[in-house]
């Protein structure tokens, strides 16, 4: 009969071992995750205005538009118009085109799909209104067709950083998000994880309806590292 001895030994060395799994746990999601370096330009919102714009006026005539951002112009317009966890509203110089909505909405899809704690957790589902109450900080950089999103959320009290990596495209008149990698704080998360969380929310009827393209735009993705937004 084994000695009851080793028994307890090994329930102290696995009690041990999952505490320390778990401080270790804790450390690698509350330790935030550096942000990428996005390149300041003073003018990037205003050239971004100014595409949309254009693109409306080619619209307007009939002709072909679409508008190309890079990662300056795109994170210059969202901070302008996204508003964010502990800033006032944003008045931008002129109303933000139909173009400019469906970028916004681009950016929630790929960085806020849901309270990101709550989501990849498996608790109830979350609104994007309400997910966009505890953003406090996105930032956007693209790599050839990939959308990288870095999200700084307030969960409890405490920032946590959220990066998601993915396709992003366009589905029925829909946006369409597939995550391929991801982070919370510097933990890595399981492919598996992070599909189900985007498929509970993007499946949410209340949240697919806020996913959907203006009636003007055909397509919205990622190419060569710019947002593309095409017009009908």
């Amino acid at each position: 009969m084994p000695d009851a001895g080793i028994y307890k030994k090994l329930y102290q060395f696995l009690k041990w071992s999952s505490l320390v799994a778990l401080v270790l746990t804790l450390i690698l999601v509350l330790r935030k995750s550096p942000a990428p370096n996005i390149p300041y330009d003073a003018n990037a919102a205003a050239r971004a205005e100014q595409k949309f714009q254009a693109a409306d006026q080619a619209k307007a005539v009939g002709q072909p538009s679409q508008v190309q951002l890079d990662r300056s112009e795109l994170n210059s317009y969202l901070a302008q118009n996204l508003q964010l966890e502990g800033q006032p509203a944003t008045n931008p110089a002129s109303p933000p085109a139909a173009g400019g909505n469906s970028v916004q909405a681009a950016s929630s899809a790929g960085a806020s799909k849901a309270d990101p704690a709550a989501a990849l957790s498996g608790s109830d589902d979350a609104t994007l209104e309400q997910v966009q109450s505890t953003v406090k900080d996105v930032k956007v950089d693209m790599d050839g067709d990939l959308v990288k999103a870095y999200v700084i959320f307030d969960y409890h009290g405490k920032d946590l950083s959220l990066e998601l990596d993915g396709h992003l495209t366009s589905d029925n008149g829909y946006i369409k998000f597939e995550p391929v990698a991801g982070k919370l704080g510097s933990m890595p998360l399981p492919q598996s994880t992070l599909q189900a969380a985007v498929d509970k929310m993007m499946s949410s009827p209340e949240n697919r309806e806020k996913l959907k393209l203006p009636a003007d735009i055909s397509d919205i993705q990622i190419q060569d590292g710019q947002a593309v937004v095409k017009y009908k």
